[in-house]
């Protein structure tokens, strides 16, 4: 195995499992308001085009595929956690706030794990396909995913329990600027080290 794609791999699973951790703060970027975890989504996204960019297609399909494993095993190791009783010895404020923090519904479970198969893969495909320089393939193909990414998980999410169309168009606008501003950088300090390291 390339050094390079065991570097790029392990990043990867990290980033598979912060990423529900970090998505449930919102936060504000100037006028727009994203889920946190969209930062560590987007570093996936990244990866998954750097390892395309340096491995080919098929290798970054099976580290998407391969990506199911720490996020299911995170899934389920928080559910464990949380059905422990709790120490009464426990900081107080995070006593009450843990549950809340690592508390997912299982609609939205369900959605985080849909949503990033079809979204993750898209953007491997359509990096794949277009031409040119990677980083702006890498932004194009970023943003066409988010779209997608974000139209399935509210959908899954939230259809049926508030309006979904605002929180789509809002979620939406916020991921393909995000896209353009970081994908490119992620994606081009990944294949620079990884390309440093297979030489090394």
């Amino acid at each position: 195995m390339p050094r390079s794609l065991l570097l790029l791999g392990t990043f990867y699973g990290g980033m598979v499992t912060i990423g529900g951790v970090l998505g449930t703060k919102q936060v504000a970027i100037g006028p727009l308001s994203v889920e946190a975890g969209i930062f560590s989504f987007l570093t996936l996204v990244a990866l998954s085009s750097a390892v395309a960019e340096l491995h080919g297609r098929a290798v970054a399909d099976r580290l998407v595929r391969y990506g199911f494993a720490p996020l299911a095993a995170s899934i389920l190791l928080s559910l464990f956690v949380l059905a422990l009783p709790t120490d009464p010895g426990m900081y107080e404020p995070a006593k009450a706030a843990f549950p809340i923090v690592m508390s997912q519904g299982w609609r939205m479970m369900a959605a985080g794990i849909i949503s990033y198969g079809i979204s993750v893969r898209l953007n491997v495909w359509l990096f794949s396909r277009f031409s040119g320089v990677a980083g702006v393939r890498g932004a194009m193909a970023a943003a066409c995913s988010q779209i997608v990414d974000t139209l399935i998980f509210i959908t899954v999410s939230f259809v049926g329990v508030r309006p979904i169309l605002p929180l789509m168009i809002g979620q939406a606008t916020a991921k393909v600027v995000l896209s353009a501003v970081i994908v490119p950088g992620i994606i081009w300090l990944a294949c620079r080290i990884g390309r440093w390291v297979d030489q090394g």
